[in-house]
């Protein structure tokens, strides 16, 4: 089966994302999945639909944190759904398949899951990142699955799979850390803080990612700034600073400035600096606009201030998930027959993420030695992101949005919501 996750350098991305089952109720029937070989195709369409539901999950979750950081990796969330769908049946399986977009969608069953494969296999491939991506199933050891949950588990959604003994809470909860771990490189060394001993299976989704700076921030030239959290309000930050070519436009339609910060084999951060309030830039940005903005980029001659970030993010979202439209998975109500003949219920949804941005390391400046001294004669603008801005992590070749983040305080490096 699998491991990974998304790592860093530049920046640190590592984000978990898990489904807990217990027992309750009430179970139906599975789908029958078909057969389709248009791969490339269906790997663009799943991109879309991947995109359509980040920004989705990215406003249920900021309208319960106006004045926080955010950050989270959507396609760790959706892939976890997504793999959940392998064993739901009924109307469980329409409110998955409904709330991740796929319902009035070009795919088959069959076609979602092999195309999320095509997704996590051309991402595992990536050489000139750390990048990695995967899931994880942790079964009792008294609880018998169906094998061909498990085996299309592995077969689609890259899964490790271990049985467990989750009445041993400590024993077990250890264990699945020890895995988050190893597969996080160490920036999630406690996912799990408390276990129910009820619990049955433990379905866990990992993203890391790790990437160098094409034009790396140098260490001398960070300073201490103020940042402005609101209009009364301002932190000291480690302001980071860069000077030389970069993409960026101005959309005057939502009065937001937006840099493309590029990384090693086609992965980017786009960072989007409102006029004035952020709130009403996330209220109206949507995957249209990234295209958008992508599209109409130039690049010119810019001094760049942006401040080092070290966040860590704690979500549940049971209850944001419900909202969304995932309502009978975590009732009585729910139909996983494709997992087993008992009923099951999701007890828990939780998703951890972190996010660190510092200049590159010694490894990315050294083999990044562009002379930005070249430019210094030069007129170039200035861009300081000294008040809340909006940050993506692009890939490029795929125009998949795999972390979205809402930086409002950068003193403040740890959200639980």
């Amino acid at each position: 089966m699998v491991g990974s996750a998304m790592a860093r350098s530049v920046l640190c991305l590592w984000c978990c994302f898990s489904l807990v089952f217990m027992y309750t109720s009430v179970h139906g029937s599975p789908e029958q999945h078909s057969d389709s070989d248009d791969h490339e195709n269906k790997i663009q369409a799943l991109n879309k639909l991947n995109s359509d539901f980040a920004f989705r999950l990215y406003k249920s979750i900021v309208s319960g944190a106006q004045s926080q950081n955010v950050f989270f990796s959507p396609l760790s969330v959706s892939t976890a759904l997504a793999a959940l769908s392998l064993g739901a049946g009924g109307e469980t399986h329409e409110q998955l398949f409904s709330g991740l977009g796929f319902n009035n969608s070009v795919f088959t069953n069959k076609e979602i899951h092999q195309a999320f494969l095509d997704l996590l296999e051309n991402l595992n491939h990536r050489t000139e990142v750390d990048l990695n991506v995967g899931t994880a199933v942790y079964v009792h050891d008294t609880f018998k699955p169906h094998p061909e949950f498990l085996e299309k588990l592995k077969r689609f959604y890259l899964s490790d799979g271990f049985s467990v003994d989750f009445t041993k809470t400590t024993e077990t909860s250890n264990q699945i850390n020890k895995y988050v771990s190893e597969k996080t490189h160490g920036k999630i060394s406690k996912f799990i803080e408390k276990l129910d001993p009820s619990t049955v299976m433990y379905l866990l989704s990992y993203i890391y990612f790790k990437g160098k700076w094409s034009v790396p921030f140098k260490p001398k030239h960070t300073r201490e700034a103020q940042f402005h959290v609101d209009e009364e309000t301002t932190v000291p930050v480690q302001m980071m600073f860069v000077k030389d070519d970069f993409y960026s436009y101005y959309d005057h339609q939502l009065s937001v400035r937006v840099l493309r910060l590029n990384y090693n084999d086609s992965f980017s951060m786009i960072l989007a600096l409102p006029d004035k309030n952020v709130t009403l830039l996330e209220e109206a940005v949507c995957p249209h606009h990234i295209t958008k903005w992508q599209k109409w980029m130039s690049e010119r001659n810019y001094g760049i201030y942006l401040p080092k970030l070290s966040l860590k993010t704690s979500y549940s979202l049971n209850s944001i998930l419900s909202e969304m439209g995932f309502k009978d998975m975590f009732t009585a109500k729910a139909n996983f027959s494709g997992i087993s003949d008992q009923n099951l219920l999701v007890s828990e949804a939780a998703h951890k993420a972190t996010l660190d941005v510092d200049e590159a390391g010694a490894e990315a400046t050294a083999v990044t030695g562009i002379g930005i001294t070249l430019f210094s004669a030069r007129i170039s603008e200035t861009l300081e992101f000294n008040r809340p801005f909006l940050i993506f992590i692009i890939d490029q070749k795929t125009n998949n949005v795999l972390f979205i983040g809402k930086i409002v305080n950068p003193a403040n490096s740890e959200v639980r919501q």
